[in-house]
């Protein structure tokens, strides 16, 4: 998988978080450097797991679909998109906070940094369908996240609310082009 293609899948991954952050950012009113960190560096290392743990659960099934895996791989960065572009249209990327707890902390933390991981471990399923390795591309999602989401910290109160939902769309559509990338070199 070349540096391109793991960079444009690692932006992807990472517009939930940005997303999740810019929405968390305006409703706490801003972040401290603490929070920032605190939020980016969970996001982050949730980023780098989920890729880990799904390439590990694919390796697995990974012998029994390979007549067909190009399919798979392509079917799961669809369904991801396809989330991504939901969860914009519904409006998921306010960080689900009306009031203005502290979302860097504690419970809210971890559901968020699951929540918006969730998407990488369906990636790492599809990178053991396709056979590649692992530990590259959820090094550099995990980073990418973790500045995405530091950035969206800093910058929410002045984006407002419209980046979230634009960041995910751009997002799915990234995840889209990869899939039928995919298909194509297969297909051809």
């Amino acid at each position: 998988m070349s540096f391109g293609m793991v960079l444009a899948l690692a932006l992807a991954l990472a517009m939930d978080a940005f997303a999740v952050s810019v929405g968390a950012s305006l409703a706490m009113r801003g972040c401290t450097p603490l929070q920032t960190l605190r939020m980016a560096g969970s996001f982050g290392l949730f980023q780098f797991l989920m890729p880990l743990l799904g390439w590990t659960a694919g390796r697995t099934v990974s012998r029994a679909i390979a007549s067909f895996d190009h399919w798979v791989a392509a079917g799961l960065l669809v369904f991801v998109a396809g989330r991504m572009a939901v969860g914009a249209f519904r409006g998921k990327g306010d960080g689900g906070a009306s009031a203005c707890p502290d979302l860097t902390r504690g419970g809210r933390l971890l559901i968020l940094s699951l929540a918006t991981s969730l998407d990488a471990l369906a990636v790492g399923l599809s990178l053991a369908a396709l056979r590649v390795s692992v530990v590259y591309p959820a090094a550099v999602i995990g980073a990418i996240c973790f500045l995405l989401t530091a950035a969206g910290t800093r910058i929410g109160p002045a984006l407002g609310r419209w980046a979230g939902k634009r960041a995910e769309l751009a997002g799915a559509a990234v995840l889209i082009v990869i899939a039928a990338k995919i298909l194509l070199d297969h297909l051809s």
